[in-house]
């Protein structure tokens, strides 16, 4: 993900805080949507695989997953570019139905609008160089290494748990930890030498191994578990239902799976019903 989508992404939250949030007076029903032949989803479009653009054209794994979710409805997804710092205000202020393009679980967006069950990993996990997988497997593995991180990010915020918790299993912590402004510059440190692994999300990290194939590992569930999910408005709990029934029909059959592969690379390991954010 660019620096500029993790900025928005983080402005979203001061927004959240910030109570300036409207809220719609009546549900939208199923029977509508059907009515209209179409579900309006919001996306950031530049938040690659997920959602992202080609020749114009908002594209990704979302694009293909919502468009699959619609067909039950016998209805056509519209995908709305919006940014994401207003992503929510957005909703509420009728631009779209739902949310798309990777939302976490957080304690203040909870509050603003309903969340389907999860459908990505959203945790934390460590890029490392492909020729180092051997030595490094785990978090604990990165004692006396450097660790690159981007300036705002989460990782910013969990390194120093981190360091802690590799210090008490070896002794000793990272041996320096080196701030860059966005995540390819830091990437691009790594295949240089000069840090030894970078922290991020692990759908962006997946990405990122997909579309450089052999340069990079990860190594998984290195901070809190997180996932993310669908979001609707509050009082539209018809869509709500919706949303868990297709996921949980993609998943049975394996739809999911196949597009957690084409996409990313990988499978995430979801869980069935919507987590507790730990803030």
């Amino acid at each position: 993900m660019t620096s500029f989508a993790l900025n928005r992404r983080a402005l979203l939250g001061a927004g959240l805080a910030a109570g300036l949030l409207p809220m719609a007076a009546r549900a939208t029903t199923l029977a509508e949507l059907r009515t209209a032949g179409k579900l309006r989803i919001g996306v950031e479009a530049t938040y690659p695989p997920f959602t992202m653009r080609e020749s114009g054209v908002i594209v990704g794994h979302d694009v293909e997953l919502g468009t699959l979710m619609c067909r039950s409805l016998g209805i056509t997804p519209e995908f709305v570019d919006v940014v994401w710092s207003g992503v929510i205000p957005a909703l509420y202020a009728g631009r779209f139905d739902m949310i798309m393009s990777g939302m976490s679980y957080t304690r203040a967006r909870m509050e603003r609008v309903n969340f389907s069950i999860p459908y990505a990993e959203a945790g934390q996990s460590l890029l490392i160089r492909s020729r180092d997988a051997d030595k490094i497997k785990t978090i604990e593995d990165m004692s006396g290494k450097v660790l690159g991180i981007k300036l705002g990010s989460p990782g910013e915020t969990l390194h120093p748990r981190l360091a802690d918790r590799i210090k008490a299993a070896k002794g000793a912590g990272f041996r320096e930890v080196k701030t860059y402004d966005d995540h390819p510059a830091a990437y691009l440190a790594l295949l240089q030498g000069t840090v030894d692994g970078v922290l991020n999300t692990l759908p962006t990290l997946a990405y990122v191994m997909k579309s450089q194939a052999g340069r990079f590992g990860v190594v998984r569930g290195i901070g809190a578990d997180n996932w993310a999910g669908f979001a609707c408005r509050k009082e539209d709990t018809e869509i709500q239902t919706w949303m868990n029934t297709e996921l949980r029909r993609l998943k049975a059959d394996g739809t999911l799976k196949d597009l957690q592969l084409k996409y990313f690379g990988l499978e995430f390991a979801l869980p069935d019903t919507i987590p507790e954010p730990a803030a």
